[in-house]
């Protein structure tokens, strides 16, 4: 598939959107799972049912969820915490593994750190066996780090921090890039 006839739009996940974007969500956990593991199936708790947005979007007045479509298509999505004081947080951002390696969950990145220009840094834990996010992560510009005040350590589990330059940054519409 070739990335540069790929037309991305990101939107705000709505409750109705659960059951899609899960069925997209357990395809890229299990795809990694598989891959890395071994194992047919496997992600974090709520991944393959939708709790996963019911317990870490829904709740939460500073957490925001996006849709990642191509076309009208659900073929990611993304969770950030917005703090007050701009130490963010990335929860967790999955593609469909057929949309994978084309360069979108980078041009994604981009359009949370254009959403977001007042990040000071941004942090995250991924599982250690999970190689190519790590990959990921190091190319969008991500640190591993020790610790973080902000993620509690877990076994099994490492710690990315992005620091953030204070240039302006343009503006950008939630509705697409």
């Amino acid at each position: 598939m070739d990335q540069s006839k790929i037309d991305l739009n990101y939107r705000l996940i709505e409750e109705t959107d659960i059951p899609e974007l899960t069925k997209v969500m357990q395809r890229a956990f299990d795809d990694d799972t598989k891959k890395h593991l071994g194992k047919p199936h496997g992600g974090p708790p709520g991944y393959d049912n939708g709790e996963f947005f019911r317990t870490w979007l829904l709740p939460y007045q500073e957490s925001v969820g996006y849709v990642i479509q191509s076309e009208l298509m659900m073929i990611g999505g993304i969770i950030v915490w917005i703090l007050p004081d701009g130490k963010n947080i990335l929860g967790t951002i999955f593609i469909d593994p057929d949309y994978q390696d084309i360069g979108i969950g980078q041009k994604s990145w981009q359009f949370i750190e254009a959403a977001y220009p007042q990040t000071v840094s941004w942090r995250l834990a991924t599982p250690t066996w999970a190689v190519k996010n790590h990959h990921y992560y190091q190319k969008c510009g991500f640190q591993e780090v020790k610790s973080d005040a902000l993620i509690p350590p877990e076994e099994g589990m490492t710690i990315y921090r992005k620091e953030m330059t204070t240039s302006p940054q343009p503006d950008i519409s939630v509705n697409s890039v």
